[in-house]
Parts: C-alpha cells; structure tokens; sequence
C-alpha cells in the first residue's frame, strides 16, 4: 500500500532569511535554466516532480541546475568521485558570515552587509567543486583565495574560475605544499583577510567515513543491509583525516595564532555539538579575543559556525577604518 503524502512546508524556514534556496526545488524553471537536468527529473509515486537523491549523477546535475538559475554560472563540473555540495547548505554559512562581518562594520555604513572586493576571504579546502568561493563573489562581490592539498581539486577550481568571466580575477586558487599546514604556505606576508572559511573533514577514517554512509542510506531508505552510496561523492582529503573534525580544527586554532594579524575573522564549521568542547578549549589556549558560535540548521541536520578573533577592539576599529578606505562610499 502507498504510504500517505507527507505534507513538506513550501518555504524552508530554518535557512538563513537571505538564502536562495528556501523554497522547495522548483524543477520546471530549474530544466528550464539548465534542460540536461531534465533528464533526471520523474515524477514520483505521488505524481509530483522529484530527483533520485541516491544518483551521484543526478546530484550533480541539480548543483550545475541549481548555479546556473540562481547564479548566473555557465560552466560547473568536477572530477568523478569528488565532493559534490549541497549547495543551499554552502550559501547558509557564507550569509551568516556576511552577518558576522556586518556586526563588525566593516561595510561603508554601521550595520550593512559588506561588498565588493576589497571584502578578502580564504577558503580553506576550496575543493574541486570551487562552491563557496562562488556563492561568495556573486552574491557579495567578495575577493577569494581558495587553497587545498590536492592538486587536481586546485585544477578543477581554477577551470571552474576561467570558464566562467563574471570569476576571472576575483577567485585565486592556491595549492597548500604540506598537509599539515592550513596558514602556512598560502598566506603571504603582508596579506590580510577579513575572513576564513572552511568546512573541515568530518571523519577520522575512510572505515568510519564509509560507515557514516551506510548509515545515512539506511536512515533514508528504512532499508537493511543498503549499499552505502556517496551520492554526494567525496576524495579521502575531503572526507577524512587523522584525528576527524577536532584534531583538524584543532590544529587550524592552533595555526592562526601565528596569523593573528593578518586575519580579522578566522571561521570554520562544527557538524557535531560533541566537538564543541574541544574547540573552545583549543581556543581558550591560543588566548583568542572573541569567540561566537553562530548555530545553522539544513533540514534535520544542525551544525554551527564558530568565529574567532585576535584582534584587540582597539584593533578592530583601525581595521575597519581601514578597510572603509578601500570601499566606494557614497
């Protein structure tokens, strides 16, 4: 017997106010944005427009949909069996940076979200999928500096940065030499962003990275013994490292002691609250300013944003006034 319809809200309030995606896919516009989508839209057994969320391909497909219509971005790919993002996920974190970024003035008026691309970020891991540096530089005119171990992952970005015009010159990708450095290596000296990025790998090994997929298919389907399936695909960097997500952002506090001063905001993702507690004990011992943990929810999934700073408020304000300089004032 079918299962009765489960009734889903039209608008997904739990996504940031200012993010594209908070109302349910709209296929029809999305084919017509971008028709090779077309091909993997059918209807379901309630009749009504769907994607298989379990194809890797057609997960593809709906990013290159989903950037192109709300975007403007003409050419997306990466290589098979890398990350693939979800991108309404990818935009919450860039716009509650935005806020973060607001609260501190650094736009041309107190309070308003700064632009343009005197606005410097540094995404850590930038990925083959290149996503935040874009969502990043359409929708605020952001500078980027995207820097990852991986070499192919830096081809695929910077492919990504020249087919596209509206990029070229505003996105720079930046190969990172030693694995065990974040900073070092990519930051140069004399160079200063206003923020850092990074969505850090989650698991502390390819076993516990492959578990975590069974799980997550088994979840969704009510199915024993599922076939985990990465539809959302991922390389080893980008899923796992010694130690998982405390030991890498552990590390990453660690590491931005000694570029205190070259950065106003350092920021990265937190997937699990259990993690927490590491992450303000790491930061307590770098002695960092300020410290705000921003919570985000996408769906059933929760996670946060924890921002930090070494800057003294003295500080603070001299950098603002600085970066006021930069920006066109009306």
């Amino acid at each position: 017997m079918r299962p009765d319809k489960k009734e889903h809200p039209k608008e997904k309030t739990e996504l940031h106010p200012r993010n594209k995606h908070r109302r349910r896919y709209n296929f029809h516009q999305l084919v017509k944005s971008f028709p090779d989508l077309g091909a993997f839209v059918k209807l379901n057994e309630y009749k009504v427009e769907s994607l298989d969320f379990f194809n890797p391909e057609a997960v593809k497909m709906l990013n290159k949909a989903l950037l192109k219509h709300f975007y403007s971005i003409d050419y997306w790919d990466i290589p098979a069996n890398y990350l693939c993002p979800p991108i309404p996920g990818r935009a919450d974190y860039l716009h509650y940076a935005a806020d973060l970024l607001a609260s501190c003035n650094l736009g041309d008026k107190a309070g308003k979200i700064p632009g343009g691309a005197s606005i410097k970020c540094l995404d850590v891991g930038v990925g083959a999928n290149c996503v935040y540096p874009i969502i990043g530089n359409i929708e605020y005119g952001w500078s980027f500096v995207g820097s990852d171990i991986d070499s192919d992952s830096i081809a695929s970005a910077g492919k990504i940065i020249d087919l596209n015009p509206a990029l070229t010159g505003q996105l720079e990708c930046r190969l990172q030499p030693n694995g065990k450095h974040v900073f070092t290596g990519i930051i140069k000296s004399g160079e200063r962003f206003d923020l850092t990025i990074c969505n850090p790998p989650f698991h502390a090994s390819a076993a516990e990275a492959q578990a975590g997929s069974f799980r997550k298919v088994k979840n969704l389907t009510q199915k024993k013994g599922a076939k985990p399936v990465l539809n959302f695909g991922g390389q080893s960097n980008e899923l796992w490292c010694e130690g998982g997500e405390e030991a890498f952002v552990a590390n990453m506090i660690r590491e931005s002691r000694q570029f205190a001063n070259y950065c106003y905001w350092f920021t990265t993702l937190v997937s699990k609250s259990a993690h927490l507690k590491k992450v303000y004990g790491a930061l307590q011992a770098v002695e960092a300013v300020e410290v705000k943990t921003i919570q985000m929810s996408q769906g059933n999934k929760t996670s946060r944003l924890v921002a930090w700073t070494f800057l003294t408020s003295a500080q603070q304000k001299e950098w603002v006034k600085e970066r006021w300089k930069k920006l066109k004032r009306p």
